[in-house]
């Protein structure tokens, strides 16, 4: 499993969440507490947003905790709106390509789970991508296609319904060709404006994910595990959930992709 971390608010240091807590993100990335292994060695990135409509992206191979230009872009660079992750694979390989976060255009977006069996049906899951964002597949991963997947089925216009029917089609091929877990789902994404999250698995083990507001900063982190022990005031997004922070308010509906692959 993965660890992952992202802000919305005003604009800070991208250090304040990466690497300056005590439970940092980089922290977790040899020290995590609530996933199944401590480790999250297989790469990292960075997404953040400032003056064009695209996102910068930084992913590197290395563990976090061992690069210092990571240290020093942290400390360097400012932004209202970002994404960062440490990776702890599930069987691709370790390779820049399949760092994330991802992406397209102005969308960006991280995914901590598992797709159950994938590599027994990764061709037919890059069937789901469009002949247009095709291009767009660098990596081999899981989280990469349910990414390009969910941009086929319309995340510039719904993205909560773009991502329960990418979930569902999934989920689909899991039961068919794969195994359990057919899905577990923590993401988080953003078009630049909003930042998006959700939480949902096929069975009962879905990733942890925590938000917390904070009136220094006047921003809200959103993350896999809470950035500092002492802090009592996390706010625990439970499963089957899809949330929309925009700045200070938090919107929570309900993620729900089993009544469609029901439905089909």
């Amino acid at each position: 499993m993965c660890r992952w971390a992202a802000y919305v608010g005003a604009p800070i240091f991208l250090e304040e969440i990466v690497s300056r807590p005590g439970h940092s993100l980089i922290h977790q990335s040899h020290c995590a507490t609530q996933c199944h292994t401590a480790i999250n060695a297989d790469g990292f990135g960075l997404a953040w947003y400032g003056e064009r409509p695209e996102p910068g992206l930084y992913r590197d191979v290395m563990p976090a905790w061992s690069d210092p230009n990571l240290r020093s872009l942290t400390a360097q660079v400012k932004s209202g709106l970002f994404l960062a992750h440490v990776r702890a694979s599930t069987g691709t390989a370790t390779s820049r390509n399949n760092c994330h976060p991802f992406a397209v255009g102005r969308w960006s977006f991280m995914h901590n789970g598992q797709i159950g069996g994938y590599e027994a049906f990764r061709r037919d899951a890059d069937m789901m991508i469009r002949d247009d964002l095709y291009p767009h597949r660098k990596g081999a991963t899981d989280s990469e296609a349910l990414f390009l997947i969910a941009l086929a089925e319309g995340l510039d216009d719904d993205p909560q319904g773009a991502m329960e029917r990418a979930a569902a089609r999934v989920i689909a091929l899991a039961r068919a060709k794969g195994s359990l877990p057919h899905l577990r789902l923590t993401a988080a994404l953003s078009d630049g404006q909003r930042l998006y999250a959700v939480r949902y698995a096929t069975d009962d083990h879905a990733p942890t994910l925590y938000h917390r507001w904070s009136d220094r900063r006047q921003g809200r982190a959103v993350v896999s595990e809470p950035l500092e022990q002492d802090e009592g005031d996390w706010i625990a997004v439970p499963p089957g959930s899809f949330c929309v922070f925009d700045g200070a308010t938090v919107e929570q509906y309900r993620f729900d992709p089993e009544r469609l692959s029901l439905a089909a």
